[in-house]
């Protein structure tokens, strides 16, 4: 792994934008991974200068002016950079797999990006209900669904992720019962929040996922300690 060349800061002035939302850590603007950029971070089982690498969902465009990766973690959406958790995961830094480049700044493309679209679509609306951008998934996640009241597991496909006009992100997930026509793409009316599910538990990587729907022993017993009260 080798280091790749300096990058120009990822602080961006948009005073217009932050005075539209009412938290700075609120997310103006997405922009889609396509590049399988990933984020790498360590956990007290990872061995010294060894770390575990994730694909990145998005870049978002924060209120504050910063440009950040964000990533589905446990029962949550977040900044990689807010990961500092010494047992689940601290971010050390991103990740090109293709260059095996590791920086710590968000790449220029990905912030031109963001703030152009952000100055031509303007800012947040403050609006809990109003969809402001949607993007779909396009790394895999999963949604695991575990009911009180019975005793198994569901694992579902996160479609896509709603921002809303106050500045918060939303997995997307199927209800069968409202399937109107397939493909289901983005937008589909049969798609409602992972988070209005009272069974939503966390968010799986696709690989994981696949290794709970063929029980492999290992991911059921970590599933187990997850879930154990």
């Amino acid at each position: 792994m080798k280091p790749s060349a300096p990058r120009v800061g990822n602080v961006i002035q948009l005073s217009d934008f932050q005075q539209q939302a009412q938290k700075s850590d609120s997310w103006v603007r997405l922009a889609a991974e396509t590049d399988k950029l990933s984020i790498l971070y360590s956990n007290k089982h990872s061995h010294q200068h060894k770390y575990y690498s994730m694909r990145i969902l998005c870049w978002a465009l924060q209120a504050n002016g910063d440009v950040t990766a964000i990533i589905p973690w446990m029962d949550k959406v977040t900044s990689c950079t807010a990961l500092n958790d010494e047992y689940y995961g601290q971010w050390q830094g991103y990740y090109n797999p293709s260059t095996e480049d590791m920086f710590d700044e968000p790449p220029q493309h990905k912030v031109l990006e963001l703030t152009s679209a952000a100055e031509y679509f303007g800012g947040l609306d403050g609006n809990p209900n109003s969809v402001i951008q949607e993007i779909p998934d396009n790394i895999g996640t999963h949604a695991m669904l575990n009911s009180h009241s019975a005793n198994h597991l569901v694992l579902t496909d996160v479609l896509s992720w709603r921002l809303y006009g106050d500045g918060h992100l939303e997995a997307m997930i199927i209800n069968e019962d409202l399937i109107e026509e397939t493909p289901i793409l983005t937008g589909a009316r049969c798609l409602y929040p992972a988070s209005n599910n009272p069974d939503f538990r966390y968010f799986f990587q696709h690989h994981i996922a696949n290794q709970i729907k063929a029980e492999d022993p290992d991911a059921l017993a970590a599933i187990a300690l997850l879930l154990d009260p």
